[in-house]
């Protein structure tokens, strides 16, 4: 794949050369979207400039959707007004929320205004929701019919309506537009023409609400196995749907969002490039850590003005103490964080979670802290053999502290992730540092 990409790009570069404008736009109109979105993600701005040029409307709209974030700010420097206006009116209401979302105020304004009203209403309320929300991922373009309407007056209206997008079923709302259900292709295919479409209503079907958070959105295409799902108001009114390759985008958003928020960095970090900034964003994260461990090197000098032996010979397995402690408390927390994630956490009351936690912490820390006491007693001893007389405290002071550390952290890793959800915060940053 990396040698067919370096080849197009081999192929973009000698015709630009030789302005064959012609052929270059041949060439791209026939790619895919993704691969052209990397390609210009690679080039400087005079390819991009010329690329733009020769592709047609509806491949520069997608390319302009698929390019990373920086490199989209760049576009938008690049490309004159008329044609981000053209690009914006061709893309999907869903998309183009999106993607003027990254702009400032001054300038999304100014870009609404220029496209038609139609799609500016439907963009605006689109940024009215929540990103997070059913509302904010959701696609406003769909096919709703009437209950009392026939099987042929919908097929009709399929037809009339030209969507030129993938669709699976109809949407049937009542006389005052509330939502009843949906009716599969494959009735409208199969069923006489005559056939009332309210007698094909599946009154099961499911549905998200505009405020449903995003995760649980997931979590409902998950368990039903769900290609697509309506979207309804608070009045019940049909206002979008939601398909599966969109919960995809936003499941990988969110899974790469976690990772960075558990490595104590921000992805933000990819798309400035202000050493300052990224110094900043770790430095948050950092600092807590550092207070922590300042905290915990306090609590062993105090050990030390009353225990000076047994301090020395537990202060050089302190390393040990902290790593095992900590790969214990993440262990929790990824537990518990990838169940709150999924939803099966959900199903199970804290207290269960909780009993089941503490008894593994339990059985844990007491392993490591035997084991680990009677490794350090056996290595202080044979170096010194004439400290066999304070064995028996340095196994109880090494056994305590890895057993302490242990409970420490594992409560930590159970309790934060859940208060993190409960005050609406990302439980994935309790991994963190």
């Amino acid at each position: 794949m990396v040698d067919e990409q370096k080849q197009l790009v081999q192929q973009i570069e000698r015709l630009l050369e030789s302005g064959d404008i012609r052929a270059l736009g041949e060439l791209l109109n026939d790619q895919r979207s993704s691969d052209i979105a990397e390609i210009v993600e690679l080039v400087d701005n005079e390819e991009r400039r010329a690329i733009f040029d020769v592709m047609d409307k509806s491949m520069s709209a997608e390319v302009f959707e698929k390019v990373d974030e920086a490199t989209r700010a760049e576009l938008f420097e690049l490309l004159k007004d008329e044609e981000l206006t053209s690009l914006v009116s061709e893309l999907d209401p869903d998309d183009a929320a999106d993607i003027l979302s990254e702009l400032s105020e001054e300038e999304r304004a100014e870009l609404l205004e220029s496209i038609s009203p139609t799609e500016s209403a439907e963009i605006k309320e689109l940024m009215s929701y929540s990103e997070d929300s059913a509302g904010g991922i959701m696609d406003p373009v769909l096919i709703n019919v009437s209950e009392n309407a026939t099987v042929a007056e919908a097929i009709s209206k399929i037809r009339a309506a030209e969507i030129d997008e993938d669709f699976y079923s109809v949407y049937v709302v009542n006389k005052i537009g509330r939502f009843l259900g949906d009716v599969r292709l494959r009735f409208l295919l199969t069923r006489p023409e005559s056939t009332r479409i309210g007698d094909l209503i599946d009154p099961d079907t499911i549905y998200v609400n505009v405020d449903t958070d995003q995760e649980e959105v997931r979590n409902i295409f998950s368990k039903n196995d769900l290609i697509v799902v309506p979207v309804l108001n608070k009045s019940h009114r049909l206002v979008g749907r939601i398909t599966a390759d969109r919960v995809i985008e936003v499941a990988e958003e969110e899974a790469a969002e976690d990772f960075y928020t558990m490595a104590g960095t921000d992805p933000e970090e990819l798309d400035n490039v202000s050493v300052f900034h990224a110094a900043r964003v770790r430095m948050t994260w950092l600092l807590p850590c550092l207070i922590g461990t300042a905290v915990t090197a306090t609590v062993m000098i105090f050990f030390k003005t009353h225990h000076l032996e047994v301090f020395v010979a537990v202060a050089a397995f302190a390393p040990m103490i902290q790593a095992i402690s900590g790969n214990a408390g993440l262990q929790t927390s990824a537990i518990v964080v990838s169940g709150l994630a999924t939803g099966h956490l959900a199903a199970l009351r804290f207290s269960q979670v909780f009993t089941r936690e503490v008894r593994i912490a339990l059985l844990v820390a007491l392993s490591c802290g035997m084991l680990g006491g009677i490794a350090c007693a056996i290595l202080i001893y044979s170096r010194a053999p004439e400290n066999a007389i304070s064995l028996g405290r340095l196994i109880f002071a090494f056994g305590t502290a890895m057993f302490s550390a242990i409970m420490v952290a594992t409560t930590l890793g159970l309790f934060l992730p859940f208060l993190f959800r409960r005050i609406g915060i990302d439980p994935a940053i309790s991994s963190g540092p």
